[in-house]
């Protein structure tokens, strides 16, 4: 796949572009909806022998607008929204630079100068799409904006449980620690990539030796909590636990942001400095202030067990990601 980053105002003509069906939208999670979307202008690209694209806008159109504050975590940051979207088959994907006065674009100047000026001769994208100053835009005035131009397809809603699958939906799901549901959204458990960095040392002090990790990018992180792990560390897979939180039972001040630590099962060796996975199944408690250092490690010992009991249980099945409630 063919990264290209654009910058607004660009300056290219259709030109310079392969005719293409693109597929439109911000992508955050590359979830079972947005995959749907992908696979359909994938899948619509090779039966008319054009090539496949996918479209998305950086930074995040809500830090520009200032709806939120101005630093966002994401799902699925740039990095690992393009490589999810190259494991799709996409020929191209065009990052637009989402910038206040491209923001101010109206529908029929964005249609203008980010479809038809991009060689698009079909657009894919979810039903909720809109585009162009404050929304304007939508998949019900896209057929007058293309100026016969290029044709559309509007992919319905997907659900699961009677809630539309959404990049929403999902943070909710992750600020609950519900981690254990996303499989069933994002069509894959929830991974966020980190750096083993030095820590405290502490663990291994009382028997459970951890793996102090710095996220690699502004990945958002689940509900503050003991968690079932997997941790995929230089081409192989481990299990373990994973406690994201403040440490309250050494420390009386909180620091600014929650550590991340990992005790991986049946594992010595030194990983400082080694880019690994987190893969997250399944939250087992909230972290908690013990009064003795005992107590502390009596509760780690039953995590330990209560999660070498769920891999334990845990059908193959449900590693592939059962999707019978989704439609």
């Amino acid at each position: 796949m063919k990264t290209l980053f654009i910058s607004h105002p660009h300056h290219m003509n259709k030109n310079q572009f392969p005719p293409t069906v693109m597929a439109l939208g911000y992508f955050d999670g590359v979830h079972l909806g947005h995959q749907q979307v992908i696979k359909t202008a994938k899948q619509m690209a090779d039966e008319k022998g054009y090539k496949s694209a996918v479209m998305t806008f950086d930074p995040h159109p809500s830090v520009v607008l200032g709806r939120k504050e101005k630093h966002v975590h994401f799902i699925t940051p740039l990095k690992e929204k393009e490589r999810l979207i190259a494991e799709l088959g996409i020929d191209y994907l065009y990052v637009v630079e989402f910038t206040p006065q491209f923001a101010e674009l109206l529908p029929q100047e964005f249609v203008d100068q980010y479809i038809i000026d991009f060689h698009v001769k079909h657009v894919v994208a979810g039903f909720d799409f809109t585009y162009g100053r404050l929304g304007k835009g939508t998949m019900e005035t896209l057929p007058f904006h293309s100026r016969g131009q290029f044709s559309q397809t509007v992919v319905p809603k997907m659900s699961f449980r009677e809630e539309k699958i959404s990049s929403t939906y999902i943070r909710q799901l992750l600020k609950n620690g519900d981690v254990d549901q996303l499989p069933s959204l994002l069509g894959r458990f929830y991974e966020i990539k980190g750096i083993v960095v030095d820590g405290e040392k502490r663990g291994r002090t009382i028997g459970f030796p951890t793996a102090n990790i710095e996220p690699i990018d502004d990945y958002l992180l689940p509900a503050l909590g003991v968690y079932v792990v997997t941790i995929k560390i230089d081409g192989h897979t481990y299990e373990g636990v994973c406690n994201v939180g403040y440490k309250p039972t050494f420390h009386k001040t909180q620091a600014d942001r929650p550590n991340i630590e990992v005790h991986i099962f049946d594992f010595a060796k030194e990983i400082y400095g080694e880019t690994i996975t987190l893969e997250w199944h399944k939250r087992l408690r909230s972290e908690k202030k013990f009064a003795k250092i005992d107590e502390l490690i009596a509760q780690i010992q039953r995590d330990k067990e209560a999660a070498r009991n769920y891999f334990r249980n845990l059908d193959e099945k449900t590693c592939i990601l059962v999707q019978k409630d989704v439609f």
